[in-house]
């Protein structure tokens, strides 16, 4: 079994693609041989499959990138006021976008000191590099540059990106216990290689998750697709996967950047001190979500009791006490009021009355006197956490 030195490296060594977050879950380890298919590989367990994944020091690699994304959210159309700042080619602001839609990446690596992301949008390209000492963004739509150095310990930018197969595959199997099934499915191809499926699924009802798949290189247990499937069917949530892969050293030159004459270059410190003169801030929401949303805060609001945890593993839902009654939506403006319609239901129980906000994966229930319960659970399971937690 790999070390944790070597998993932490090897996931590191990765090129990071922003996606969306999965839900936190136990894993327990159920030994599985791999069902016959194209191609005919040998047969493995499930337990055999998790090691060789921890064991894989892919240094090298290069590709493109494609992933999907569907929480099953209603449109933003309206929301957004008119005339809002265009977005800097700052990566925590850019990088966002992933959390949507379909988008194709290229990709580079070479060891943890050099690393390429490109995202691709018709004619236009956001390029992501990190460089030795340096970390470049260039947005060519907006002619933008974000520089800041690589200030982590070893020499790495301090905050890494998550979301390529390999750290969400970490993610996945970093803990083990009883909540999960852990198979191995059939064979298949993937980007030109050869691959293993690990499928996890929950042992537990209530959650949203119908079933994690992680597609694995054959040879060097690099992961090359991760699927992350709800019970609601329909369009996997989040669908990543190589589409063409290569895992050759990259010539040095894929990592090399200047700033584009003319660019508007800005430095992370100085950003990273406009954004905290600014928190806090809700000038930029429309004035319905102002009054919606403006007193739930990290803390809770004023008189919040913090977050509980109501269950474990796959259906865990955190609690989160903000010490205020709920607003109204009804007092909203009328697109805000449709929008919160759209995806929220009114329900009831032994904790009172509140309002069900759902998505693919992640639903929440605001109940009318204050308290918020959220998880990777179906709206009746939250019923049931706030009954419980009454």
């Amino acid at each position: 079994m790999a070390t944790n030195e070597t998993r932490r490296k090897a996931s590191r060594y990765v090129v990071p693609v922003a996606v969306a977050g999965v839900a936190a879950a136990t894993i327990g380890l159920v030994p599985a041989l791999a069902a016959s298919g194209d191609p005919d590989l040998p047969e493995i367990t499930a337990q055999q499959l998790i090691e060789k994944i921890a064991a894989s020091e892919t240094q090298t690699l290069s590709g493109t990138f494609k992933i999907s994304t569907d929480l099953g959210l209603p449109s933003f159309a309206g929301l957004i006021p008119s005339g809002s700042p265009s977005a800097s080619a700052d990566p925590s602001a850019k990088l966002a976008e992933l959390a949507s839609g379909t988008h194709t990446l290229r990709v580079a690596a070479d060891g943890p000191d050099r690393q390429k992301l490109t995202l691709l949008d018709g004619s236009d390209e956001y390029s992501l590099i990190h460089n030795g000492a340096d970390v470049w963004a260039y947005d060519s739509k907006s002619n933008e540059v974000f520089h800041e150095k690589a200030d982590g310990p070893d020499g790495t930018p301090e905050k890494e990106l998550p979301g390529t197969p390999k750290e969400l595959a970490d993610e996945v199997l970093k803990a083990a216990g009883d909540t999960t099934s852990i198979t191995v499915g059939s064979t298949a191809k993937v980007a030109g290689r050869d691959a293993y499926q690990l499928v996890i699924k929950p042992k537990q009802s209530g959650s949203t998750v119908e079933s994690v798949t992680i597609a694995v290189d054959a040879a060097n247990g690099t992961p090359l697709k991760f699927t992350l499937d709800s019970t609601s069917g329909g369009k996997p949530v989040v669908d990543a996967g190589f589409t063409k892969v290569d895992f050759a050293k990259p010539d040095a030159s894929t990592f090399a950047f200047k700033a584009p004459k003319g660019a508007k270059v800005t430095e992370g410190a100085a950003e990273k001190a406009a954004g905290e003169a600014e928190a806090g801030k809700h000038d930029e929401l429309p004035e319905g979500l102002e009054g919606l949303f403006g007193g739930m805060g990290a803390e809770g609001g004023k008189g919040g009791q913090g977050l509980n945890v109501i269950g474990e593993g796959w259906t865990a839902v955190a609690k989160l006490d903000t010490g205020a009654p709920a607003p109204k939506t009804d007092e909203a403006p009328k697109e805000v009021q449709g929008f919160l319609d759209s995806f929220g239901d009114k329900v009831s129980g032994k904790f009172g009355t509140g309002t069900v906000f759902k998505t693919k994966l992640v639903n929440a229930l605001m109940t009318d006197d204050g308290k918020v319960y959220v998880g990777a659970v179906t709206p009746d399971a939250l019923v049931k956490a706030a009954d419980s937690g009454k």
